[in-house]
């Protein structure tokens, strides 16, 4: 994930939509208006009372389960899940016992290979994958947001000094884009913030997995800088995989705490034994903690290379004010914040981009 520029032109508001060829563009922001979605943000790198980063963040698991797991459970279909389908196909067609088993034995062997390389020639091109996301852990310097000042820091890529915005002038936006290949229609989000800055939009942006997802990333966002969130494992440990006394990093530990987690929900019948075999499942096709293991490694990795410097004016900028100096949100963001806020409580199944288009059209000051 890294900060862009790209030539800008036109002002929008938060509800706006920018229709494409292969999909549209929707607006959240400006102004940070509330969103109702529950805040989610897995990119948030550093968190204190001061700032907060997003971007550049730290490994995570998923990512580790996903390279690994994916070329592993491909290459374990390929040579166990075709013989056994060959076999079932042999019963169907009513082959006796000594024909299906020779059908099973004679795919495998047939399979086999083909399955070796899959998985090695998978596993290659996500550690490929893998070597350009840890150096960004390294290289990028993430986009910073002071809430006591209410501003935004933008370090472009190439650029030697940091760029600062105004936290109420921030656009954010919400892509979802469609196309049609072989496989059938593939759909694709992401979510994006950025302001105009001699002509170009200065920018970052980054795939999510669904609309809402975009928006939650978002409203993690504006909840901190609006001082509505104040705890960082809200945002980022939904599932409770932090205890007292962890490192704050994904781990062993983390793995140790859901399966602690998973029985005592199989105690008190929260969930059942199905679920609780997937689960395990699950994570002997993912390598079981192999990627606990491999963010742990990482991590010293990091901390031994370093990251990238912070430019002097940001480190400035990033020095803790004292109260009476903290900037103030506008009268309009109060304003308007509270007619969405009293919308949503009114119609709690309405799309946000479509409260807040009607919040704009029903303002008379704006």
């Amino acid at each position: 994930m890294t900060v862009e520029l790209k030539s800008k032109s036109g002002a929008k508001r938060a509800g706006d939509v920018e229709y494409f060829p292969s999909g549209r563009q929707t607006y959240l922001a400006p102004l940070p208006l509330p969103t109702s979605e529950h805040p989610f943000c897995p990119y948030i790198s550093g968190y204190n009372e001061t700032f907060l980063d997003f971007g550049g963040g730290e490994p995570n698991v998923f990512s580790y389960q996903l390279w690994l797991g994916v070329p592993f459970t491909g290459a374990c279909i390929v040579a166990f899940g075709f013989p056994l389908l060959a076999g079932f196909l042999f019963a169907v067609l009513g082959s006796n016992a000594e024909e299906i088993y020779h059908a099973i034995i004679g795919c495998f062997f047939a399979a086999w290979r083909y399955a070796v390389v899959m998985w090695l020639l998978g596993t290659f091109i996500f550690l490929l994958v893998w070597f350009q996301a840890h150096n960004l852990f390294t290289k990028v310097i993430p986009t910073r947001f002071n809430r006591q000042r209410r501003e935004v820091c933008f370090m472009p890529d190439g650029a030697t000094e940091p760029l600062f915005v105004p936290w109420e002038s921030l656009s954010a936006w919400v892509v979802q884009a469609q196309g049609a290949t072989q496989y059938g229609v593939i759909r694709q989000y992401g979510m994006g913030m950025g302001f105009e800055h001699e002509g170009e939009l200065v920018r970052v942006e980054f795939q999510c997995g669904s609309v809402q997802l975009a928006i939650s990333n978002w409203e993690a966002v504006r909840g901190y800088m609006e001082y509505e969130l104040n705890d960082l494992s809200t945002l980022q440990d939904p599932l409770g995989l932090q205890e007292p006394g962890d490192p704050p990093h994904e781990g062993l530990h983390t793995f140790r705490n859901a399966r602690t987690g998973l029985h005592r929900r199989l105690r008190e019948k929260e969930v059942g034994r199905i679920y609780a075999f997937f689960w395990y499942v699950y994570h002997v096709m993912t390598l079981w903690t192999l990627p606990n293991r491999l963010v742990e490694w990482e991590i010293k990795r990091i901390a031994k290379v370093g990251r990238r410097a912070l430019p002097p004016a940001m480190q400035a900028w990033s020095e803790p004010l004292p109260p009476e100096q903290w900037a103030k949100p506008s009268s309009e963001l109060l304003r308007l914040s509270a007619k969405v806020k009293a919308l949503c409580k009114r119609y709690p199944r309405t799309p946000i981009t479509e409260i807040f288009a009607e919040v704009y059209r029903n303002d008379s000051r704006t």
